[in-house]
């Protein structure tokens, strides 16, 4: 991998992202308009949103970074930019970790924008440091940064890259414990929960959620999610493609 290749592909992105005011609006305002409806529904009862609005602060925004970074990369692919790229001296990594660096970049004002609205503007109440909310609001966007960018190499259309979407995210959803707690599930289910890197998510938002210290399980829950990006990240270089068959 070239540093200064990698630096140039993500200045590229970037550059294309602003001249994308909408996929900017969806990036940065959709989240945060989520979040508070979320409040808005919960207006009754604060309590409630407490507990629910920590975990959803991390899964917002990866869900929409995954939605973007998949069809933003397959349109790289299906335009035939991607081949062009691929046949200059430029790696795969060069690639994916440029559309990283650059996407990534993002999730920072991103995740930043979605906690600061939950802390100061939504009244969100927890026991721990605002900055391991951000923390875990961060890996939640690269994590979906980077599935976006794995499952964009399987997908023929942008329509294909949005029906990867309930195959990939909405089980995660089901399982990891927003609806329910992850040990009162089906053994089966429960353990089919412990692999999938939403459910530390959850797990480390409930964390900060409950205890004013930083706990091991809050470590563990930082590693799982970090190392589960940075492992998706190594497969969609592993399996990119110049183009679309």
């Amino acid at each position: 991998m070239n540093v200064t290749r990698t630096l140039a592909t993500a200045r590229r992105v970037l550059r294309q992202l602003g001249h994308d005011p909408r996929t900017i609006a969806l990036l940065l305002l959709v989240p945060c308009l989520l979040l508070l409806l979320l409040r808005w529904v919960f207006d009754s009862d604060p309590r409630a949103f407490d507990s629910i609005g920590a975990s959803l602060l991390g899964i917002f925004p990866l869900v929409t970074m995954f939605l973007v970074t998949s069809i933003a990369t397959l349109r790289e692919r299906t335009s035939g930019t991607l081949e062009r790229l691929l046949s200059m001296p430029l790696g795969k990594a060069d690639l994916v970790v440029g559309y990283a660096l650059a996407f990534g970049l993002v999730a920072v004002v991103q995740a930043g924008l979605v906690t600061g609205l939950s802390i100061w503007g939504l009244d969100l109440d927890f026991a721990g440091s605002p900055w391991l909310l951000l923390v875990i609001a961060l890996l939640d966007t690269l994590l979906g940064t980077a599935l976006g960018l794995f499952v964009s190499a399987f997908a023929a259309s942008e329509f294909q890259a949005v029906q990867f979407m309930p195959a990939v995210i909405f089980p995660q959803l089901l399982l990891c414990g927003l609806f329910t707690p992850r040990d009162t599930m089906q053994p089966v289910l429960e353990a089919m929960s412990n692999v999938l890197p939403m459910s530390y998510a959850v797990d480390g938002m409930n964390e900060v959620l409950r205890h004013a210290d930083v706990t091991g399980d809050f470590v563990r829950d930082v590693c799982v999610v970090a190392g589960s990006g940075l492992l998706v990240l190594v497969l969609g270089a592993a399996t990119l493609r110049r183009r679309t068959a």
